[in-house]
């Protein structure tokens, strides 16, 4: 969505819409799909520039970091951010953000494009270790079987003999 600022006057502009985003535009393997993302929120005159709230809703569909199973993860988003109308700095090399500069989105035009700030809200939004549940056993790493499903599946199985000493120290 693009809104004009120039546009927003006493009265904040609100919207509530239903967008489709497909998985492969964030770019991480563990999202196998998305569902459809229900946003809604205003934007309002704020000294010095606009305030921005957004709510975002909708379900993730992830791949288990220890199993692979899919399972699906329902999100809720709340965005508050300050939006200033400024022509770019020029910068050399990296620059540190200061606290106060972390819920401010700077742009170069009148024209607001919100698919970026949702795009990266739900990348934010994408667990680190995505487990199906907590207690996720993983796969065998000699056989490859669930071992949510085959605890017992290799069991007795010869360690590598590069392991062994420290297999003996762990049962000394």
């Amino acid at each position: 969505m693009r809104i004009r600022l120039d546009l927003i006057e006493e009265e904040p502009f609100r919207w509530n819409e239903t967008e489709s985003i497909a998985a492969e535009s964030l770019a991480r393997l563990e999202v196998i799909g998305l569902t459809e993302i229900e946003s809604s929120g205003s934007l309002e005159r704020a000294h010095p520039g606009y305030r921005f709230q957004a709510r975002l809703q909708y379900g993730q569909t992830l791949a288990c970091s220890r199993c692979l199973k899919p399972h699906e993860v329902e999100v809720e988003s709340r965005l508050d951010l300050i939006v200033l109308v400024q022509p770019p700095e020029p910068t050399s090399g990296e620059i540190q953000l200061e606290a106060s500069e972390l819920g401010v989105l700077a742009i170069e035009s009148d024209i607001l494009d919100t698919e970026p700030i949702l795009l990266e809200q739900l990348a934010l939004n994408i667990p680190m270790s995505a487990l199906c549940r907590p207690d996720c056993a993983g796969l065998c790493p000699y056989c490859g079987a669930d071992r949510n499903e085959q605890p017992d599946c290799c069991d007795g199985q010869e360690i590598d003999p590069r392991w062994q000493a420290l297999n003996d120290l762990k049962l000394g």
